[in-house]
């Protein structure tokens, strides 16, 4: 028990602060897909949670969400009741910042779904974090697009803000992008990192970027998909199967952008194009067309693809003339 503690104790901010202190409590704010399945994820590997959402009708959602998936485990015999129990204990959910006061670090991961860029309230969250949480705590951002040092601008410590990005399936996906920006600090930086390696995960050390390395691949993938689809080249389902099977991706390219959300594709594409005007990160007018319709992928059952009940595949939204 003694070694144990003596490892815990590397991750603290500030050593000559706190230099007992431990990471045992993380805060996740904002409780949509992301944050359940990363709550679910940190409280797997043994640390407390709490959930922050906007109110409690929210929160009860979210805690409803995290039970829905550990019940999926448990049918597909990859977990046991007990250990549901014990994973449900860790977490709490509440609409009340304070409740962030213990935590050693707090995960950023609202989904917003306004119109345009979400940077004026991620700088809030930010601040709102700030004014609830002790000195040492490291405040992150699940942010894709945005650079963690507009987020950390209205921060009196702007040197404890780090990128964090989980990409989904959070349980599946070994590695895990950490951003630096230009003011953030070594221990910070060393913390999360670690912190990442506890997750059983890869840190992937980045300096700041717009996009970090995924998200920057991945929409000009999706991007050359919805071209190649528009040229009838092949259908959904071929480039899709091409992909997985021939490069060993988890999923297509229009599966994936079914997963992740349309709509939020479309903020990543429009996000880039702003930064970089680069034609490649321009969003395909198949994509703004589904938008519209509120075709957003499997969270509404129908995207590229068509999901029934379930979110078994059963059809295709978008045909090409030769695939008619």
């Amino acid at each position: 028990m003694a070694e144990i503690i003596a490892k815990l104790e590397d991750f603290t901010l500030s050593r000559q602060e706190q230099p007992t202190g431990t990471i045992q409590k993380v805060g996740v704010i904002g409780c949509g897909s992301m944050g359940q399945q990363i709550a679910k994820t940190i409280s797997q590997h043994g640390f407390d949670v709490v959930c922050i959402d906007v109110d409690d009708n929210h929160v009860a959602d979210a805690l409803a969400g995290i039970t829905a998936m550990l019940d999926d485990e448990i049918r597909r015999w990859g977990m046991t009741n007990s250990e549901k129990r014990l994973i449900l204990s860790r977490i709490k959910g509440s609409s009340e910042y304070r409740e962030l006061s213990d935590c050693d670090i707090v995960i950023e991961t609202i989904n917003s779904k306004k119109p345009g860029t979400s940077l004026e309230l991620r700088k809030d969250v930010f601040k709102k974090i700030e004014e609830h949480v002790g000195r040492d705590t490291i405040i992150t951002s699940n942010t894709a697009v945005l650079m963690i040092s507009d987020l950390a601008e209205g921060l009196h410590y702007p040197e404890r803000a780090v990128g964090l990005h989980f990409m989904a399936p959070t349980d599946k996906v070994k590695v895990l992008e950490v951003v630096r920006s230009a003011k953030t600090s070594e221990t910070a930086y060393d913390t999360v990192c670690r912190f990442v390696r506890m997750l059983e995960k890869k840190p992937i050390r980045l300096q700041e970027s717009p996009g970090n390395i995924t998200t920057r691949m991945i929409v000009v993938m999706i991007n050359e998909a919805c071209e190649m689809l528009m040229e009838g080249i092949a259908s959904i389902h071929d480039i899709d199967e091409t992909m997985k099977s021939n490069l060993g991706f988890m999923f297509g390219p229009f599966e994936l952008a079914d997963r992740v959300g349309l709509d939020k594709v479309m903020k990543w594409m429009d996000g880039l194009y702003n930064e970089f005007g680069e034609h490649n990160y321009k969003t395909s007018p198949i994509i703004k067309r589904l938008v519209r319709a509120n075709h957003l992928g499997k969270s509404t059952g129908q995207g590229f693809y068509k999901y029934d009940a379930s979110g078994k595949t059963v059809g295709f939204s978008v045909t090409c003339p030769e695939f008619k």
